[in-house]
């Protein structure tokens, strides 16, 4: 019987050292993982500023400095915006006459098959 005890001991550490080893692999995992996040983080804020560093460079080469750009940038949308009025200015009145004519022509000629559909929903037979 001192066999069987000793037996069920030594399962018993074995199975205590297995759920240490078990835990301590689960914290050096997590451990890993916020390592891996930091070096992911910092190659990320790298190649940010890279990229950044080309976007500002090819602002400066094509406009300037940004001030410069937004100005130039706000002069053509006034040209752009004064040029669309002017058109509407210019344009309004033939746009206007055009509505008005298709608003007042009427045709009074009614459809052959409008005909037909009404004759035939009244129930009026008539010969073709």
């Amino acid at each position: 019987m001192a066999e069987s005890s000793t037996g069920i001991q030594e399962l018993m550490a074995a199975e205590t050292r297995a759920s240490q080893i078990v835990a301590e692999a689960r914290i050096g995992r997590g451990d890993r993982m916020k390592q891996a996040k930091v070096e992911a983080q910092v190659l990320i804020d790298g190649y940010r500023a890279e990229k950044q560093g080309e976007f500002n460079n090819m602002v400066l080469s094509k406009g300037g400095t940004e001030g410069n750009a937004s100005a130039k940038l706000q002069a053509e949308t006034g040209k752009e915006i004064k040029d669309m009025e002017s058109s509407f200015q210019k344009n309004a009145s033939q746009a206007v006459d055009l509505l008005l004519s298709k608003c007042c022509e009427v045709s009074l000629e009614v459809p052959t098959a409008r005909v037909r559909a009404t004759q035939k929903a009244a129930g009026i037979t008539v010969a073709a």
